[in-house]
């Protein structure tokens, strides 16, 4: 039997018959060349709509479906036991504002004043996520902290850290005079006797004998020992570095310290005001309070924003602790939609809750030292001043635009604004990759204000060590390399910054011009000499900037050129020497000198000042802002 099949029909024709309609084997090229690109021209419409609307963007039309990325509950505990290496590290954070209100005295004229003052101290662990609250901080500028340092120099006042115990209903005058040395006071006086004195008036009392109290060891009026901060210890749990970790979605753990509006924890880690009043009137029905109790626990989940570089959360779930029993009840889950709107949303699968505050980290996505310093700052509702202070007393000694490590701390004490009088930055401790550097403010006999360590030095460096604007990227480090030209062993006698033709380049420190010329390999080039032997160097400049010539004066954070790549240079780039009396040096390993010293006969008052700095650190706060 034979079948009758396509193998006996005739091949296809683009040929058309003789009629107006084609025939049964015969195909239109307008019809074919249609249908092609009408197949074509759906799948890119449908590409681009798809592209635009979930490129760079972790979230999905479905609220809760779009947030579902919690672990299953025995993986979490895992992660909790630190027995897996490829999830998140789970970082044990701590940040606390206090309020302490203490009576101080302070010299007015030639009496001692005894009044209130209201310090603010903060202990907080670095940020280890951006969120919308530094979506408006600039890049990194070196130049734009050179001065903040010293801003304070002209101040008038400064406020006293002589804390003489708990607040005082109104100010106390304190008049001081030498004592005869017949003067014997007696071993005890009765209230009769005290009430009479003090009716008959000082300006009545024809002796000029006054009533001292002396120090009295083991109290708190032992002036000799004043009580001592102690730090405490910040926990990483487990310290492991997770590759390729590209998600940037982080889970953040607030334990709330005590009672709490709901709206300022809110505020504090990631929610717009908008956002804030969304998930308050959302959850109304279900917590009918605007403050949360102590003990309670915020569950954030933050992921990238649409708008700006830093983290939005996208789910908020809320637990209400149970003393008796110990334990945690889920009372509200929001999730966030696309709309920008705080939905219901299911509650997340359970995971072991630490003691402390803990954040999940994503090691991939770790912000700069600058940006956790900022985000940290405002989260504790510092100005923006003390921040620019805080950067500017640090930036001489740390590279800022290296990413926090976990664990990095903070920790500092203000007095808080009063009248017309800003708040004042009176302490600050960083520790940084396990390096601690403090500074304290004080005051010298002529008034000037500055910042130094314990030894005294200030908290300005005498040179830069990244001159240029944005400090560049580094790309060739001091030392022995592959000659890029040649391809063999050379030895690099400077530091390499990449930037954009164009960025502006600093004198490092304050000296004078050498040379300003071009200069063989080194292009377009400028030599500075510095005090005590100190000389800097700048090639391959675009440009050297008008008014750079030999013999010229200049000041730390100058413009004296612009970044290029002329002479023997393989691209835009800051080629960067540093000479000390004769001697080649690593500007990013040499240790400077610090632009100012204390003097010695200070000594003994700056102990003062850091021993009342502590005792204020270690005392109990009168009311505690804020804790998250």
């Amino acid at each position: 039997m034979h079948l009758h099949g396509f193998e006996d029909e005739a091949a296809l024709t683009v040929l058309s018959a003789e009629g107006t309609e084609p025939g049964g084997r015969e195909v239109s090229i307008g019809w074919l060349a249609g249908t092609v690109l009408t197949g074509v021209t759906s799948v890119l419409l449908m590409g681009a709509a798809l592209y635009v609307s979930f490129a760079g963007i972790d979230s999905f039309s479905t609220a809760y479906k779009a947030l579902d990325l919690a672990p299953s509950k025995t993986v979490s505990a895992a992660v909790a036991e630190g027995k897996t290496d490829r999830l998140r590290p789970i970082l044990t954070t701590r940040s606390t504002r206090d309020e302490i209100e203490a009576s101080v005295m302070e010299a007015v004229g030639e009496s001692n004043v005894i009044r209130n003052a209201r310090f603010v101290r903060v202990n907080a662990t670095l940020a280890t996520s951006e969120t919308i609250l530094t979506d408006d901080v600039v890049a990194y500028q070196p130049q734009d902290y050179l001065d903040a340092v010293e801003s304070e120099i002209a101040a008038t006042s400064l406020v006293s850290l002589d804390v003489m115990g708990e607040p005082v209903d109104a100010e106390v005058a304190v008049n001081t005079s030498a004592l005869p040395l017949e003067f014997v006071p007696a071993r005890s006086i009765d209230d009769a006797a005290a009430a009479s004195f003090a009716a008959i008036g000082v300006s009545e009392v024809k002796q000029d004998y006054t009533m001292a109290y002396a120090s009295m060891p083991g109290t708190s009026y032992d002036m000799a020992s004043p009580s001592l901060g102690v730090a405490e210890n910040v926990t990483v749990v487990p310290k492991n570095a997770v590759a390729g970790d590209g998600l940037r979605i982080t889970e953040r753990i607030v334990k709330l310290e005590e009672t709490t509006y709901l709206a300022d924890a809110l505020l504090k880690h990631g929610f717009t005001a908008a956002g804030a009043q969304s998930v308050l009137e959302t959850v109304r029905n279900i917590v009918p309070v605007t403050t949360l109790a102590a003990r309670s626990r915020l569950r954030i989940l933050l992921g990238p924003s649409r708008s700006g570089p830093g983290l939005i959360p996208y789910r908020l779930s809320i637990y209400r602790h149970d003393d008796i029993t110990n334990s945690d009840t889920h009372v509200a889950t929001v999730a966030l939609t696309d709309a920008g709107q705080y939905v219901l949303g299911l509650a997340p699968p359970e995971i072991p809750f630490a003691e402390d505050s803990t954040e999940r980290i994503s090691v991939a996505n770790l912000p700069t030292i600058y940006k956790s310093i900022w985000e940290t700052g405002r989260r504790n509702e510092l100005d923006d001043a003390t921040i620019s202070r805080i950067i500017a007393l640090v930036a001489y000694d740390v590279d800022l635009t290296k990413k926090v490590q976990p664990g990095d701390f903070i920790e500092l004490l203000q007095a808080a604004a009063v009248d017309a009088l800003p708040a004042q930055l009176l302490y600050v401790s960083l520790t940084l990759s396990n390096a601690e550097r403090s500074f304290y403010r004080f005051r010298t006999d002529d008034g000037a204000i500055a910042y130094f360590d314990e030894s005294g030095e200030s908290g300005k460096r005498f040179l830069l060590r990244r001159p240029l604007e944005g400090g560049g990227r580094l790309t060739s480090a001091m030392g022995s390399r592959i000659d890029p030209f040649n391809g063999g062993n050379a030895n690099h006698e400077g530091t390499d910054f990449a930037a954009p033709r164009g960025t502006p380049i600093f004198a490092a420190a304050d000296g004078t011009v050498e040379m300003a010329q071009w200069y063989s390999g080194y292009g377009r080039y400028v030599r500075l000499s510095h005090a005590n032997g100190y000389r800097t160097a700048y090639a391959h400049m675009n440009q050297i900037a008008d008014g750079i010539a030999p013999g010229d004066p200049v000041r730390q954070g100058q413009v004296i050129g612009y970044v290029g790549s002329t002479g023997r240079s393989t691209g835009n780039h800051l080629h960067f020497e540093l000479e000390i009396n004769g001697r080649v040096a690593d500007p990013l390993e040499v240790k400077l000198p610090r632009a100012r010293t204390l003097p010695p006969q200070y000594e003994r008052d700056l102990e003062q000042t850091i021993e009342q700095v502590r005792g204020i650190m270690g005392t109990s706060p009168s009311r505690q802002a804020s804790a998250a």
